[in-house]
């Protein structure tokens, strides 16, 4: 888990232990190893063997396993210039709707559409699980966290709000980058989405004591613009057009993240200077400052102690979510997917509720900061598996 877009709202051969340049598609990481070895001695897919792999693709694979780079970069200048992003937060809804289309799209070319169907047949305790746990897992320590560091109520809610919300889309290029499972993460994306129309209410309710409503409709149509129609349409691409996409297919890992990135920046400089000045004028009444020890009146003072929290909320997902897959008993390419998805929030849609619905600023700034903490956090939990082989794979 990055975003999904919620601005309308106000706004994948032969698997071994040396790894490809890049994942292959991930169409075939849910086959059996027999048939990954008729496909990897095709022709077709010569091209995946680590001996053979073209200097440019390992060049471009190679750039697409910075994310932690570009989103780190990206973060800190939207917070030194935030209206360095603001040709692209300008054209919104239209360009995050856009940018979070094709990302999904881009997701679609490397799977096949058996694949996605095959989970709700043969996996569907995967799927299960995987929701299971993003809503029991984050808003459980969502709660738990901001009692222990004695958050002021307003960030309290906030971390909370975060911890209810669903799974991103950047969990999904995250996946691809950690040789996860890709189609359980497509799908628990949606799922889970479309499941916080009832839970991320409830669970706001129950553990923050105050309902946040979701607007249903405007959620699904959204969940089917930038997920479900992407993804279907670049399968689709991927059968009718095999040697385009065979072509392409290279490419679209880096314009992922590189758009995964940009849209986590731009939502964090939306944020910046809005939290710089209404902070600090609800500081004094808050108790934002002297009630964690900082200078009162100042953000800045406090700032540690609210990255220190929705850094802890997405390192208990990651880590939880990896155990509670492990314990169900499901492959390791499962546990990545789950990990990831249960890890990376939609803070997006977390900032937009809690701009609409309370009137302190405070609230909003968990959700704000997870847009570049969680992505920094995720890509970089990637890149290390992305150079450690999937168990499951090698049996």
């Amino acid at each position: 888990m990055f975003l999904l877009s919620f601005r309308p709202l106000l706004f994948h051969h032969e698997c071994r232990p040396k790894l490809p340049a890049f994942p292959p598609p991930m169409s075939n990481f849910c086959r059996p190893r027999k048939t990954l070895h008729v496909r990897a001695s095709g022709s077709p897919h010569r091209a995946a063997d680590p001996a053979v792999t073209p200097g440019w693709q390992k060049m471009l694979a190679t750039a697409a396993s910075l994310y932690p780079l570009y989103v780190t970069i990206g973060g800190a200048v939207a917070w030194v210039n935030p209206s360095s992003f603001s040709w692209f937060v300008q054209r919104g809804p239209a360009s995050y709707s856009f940018s979070l289309g094709f990302i999904m799209l881009t997701m679609g070319l490397t799977l096949e559409l058996r694949d996605l169907f095959a989970l709700f047949r043969k996996r569907p305790f995967s799927i299960l699980s995987g929701c299971v746990a993003q809503y029991t897992i984050m808003p459980t320590f969502g709660a738990i966290i901001s009692k222990a560091l004695s958050l002021p109520p307003s960030l309290s809610v906030g971390l909370i709000l975060l911890g209810c919300c669903p799974g991103g889309t950047a969990s999904n290029v995250v996946t691809l980058i950690a040789q996860g499972d890709v189609p359980l993460s497509i799908v628990m994306t949606v799922c889970t989405t479309l499941a916080a129309v009832v839970l991320t209410p409830l669970l706001t309710k129950f553990l923050a004591g105050t309902y946040v409503p979701v607007d249903a409709i405007k959620l699904s149509i959204s969940t089917l613009q930038v997920v479900v129609v992407p993804v279907l349409l670049g399968s689709y691409l991927q059968s009718a057009f095999p040697e385009v996409v065979k072509f392409v297919v290279p490419f679209s890992p880096l314009l992922a993240v590189l758009t995964s990135s940009l849209l986590a920046s731009s939502v964090f400089s939306e944020n910046v200077v809005r939290f710089r000045t209404l902070a600090i004028s609800a500081s004094s009444s808050s108790g934002f400052g002297t009630h964690l020890g900082g200078n009162p009146g100042t953000l800045f003072g406090d700032m540690g102690v609210v990255i220190l929290s929705v850094a802890l909320l997405h390192f208990a997902g990651f880590f939880v979510g990896y155990l509670s897959a492990a314990v169900t008993g499901l492959g390791e390419r499962e546990r990545r997917a789950i990990a990831i998805e249960v890890g990376m929030q939609n803070s997006s849609l977390g900032v937009v509720l809690a701009t609409a619905h309370f009137s302190s600023p405070l609230v909003a700034f968990p959700p704000a900061l997870s847009a570049v903490i969680m992505n920094i956090m995720g890509s970089s939990l990637g890149f290390v598996w992305r150079y450690m082989d999937p168990s499951d794979a090698v049996r």
